[in-house]
């Protein structure tokens, strides 16, 4: 198991981690199995999406504050129940398959951190079995 570190950028932001995760596969020396993410953080997360085309962040950020707005009479006392919502909607981990030392990812599929109270130092869990 390894924890690396990401720092965002702004109060929203994706950021593709599927390098740092690949890292970690290779270090490990697992060849077939599984890869776990995990993010230990209830405003953050961790999604696969397409990375292709840097415009769809952006437009899955956009429809999650159209959808989860930063402000809507919440009454969490913190201010951030926004980012805990989509959060719990996106989701804390993934689990990839692993194959010859590879994750098995569609072509246009990159794995992403997903900043909802930034920007701030974020940590990363993989796990390689």
């Amino acid at each position: 198991m390894k924890t690396f570190t990401v720092a965002t950028r702004s109060r929203s932001d994706m950021i593709d981690i599927t390098g740092e995760v690949t890292r970690v596969l290779r270090e490990s020396g697992v060849k077939d199995g599984i890869c776990h993410v995990f993010v230990p953080h209830t405003t953050a997360a961790v999604t696969i999406n397409e990375n292709a085309d840097p415009d769809v962040p952006r437009d899955i950020l956009m429809e999650l504050d159209k959808v989860i707005p930063l402000s809507d009479g919440y009454r969490h006392r913190e201010g951030n129940s926004a980012a805990h919502i989509k959060a719990s909607l996106v989701g804390s981990s993934e689990t990839v398959l692993v194959e010859s030392g590879r994750l098995i990812l569609g072509t246009w599929q990159s794995i992403f951190f997903c900043e909802f109270d930034g920007p701030r130092k974020r940590n990363v869990i993989v796990r390689v079995e």
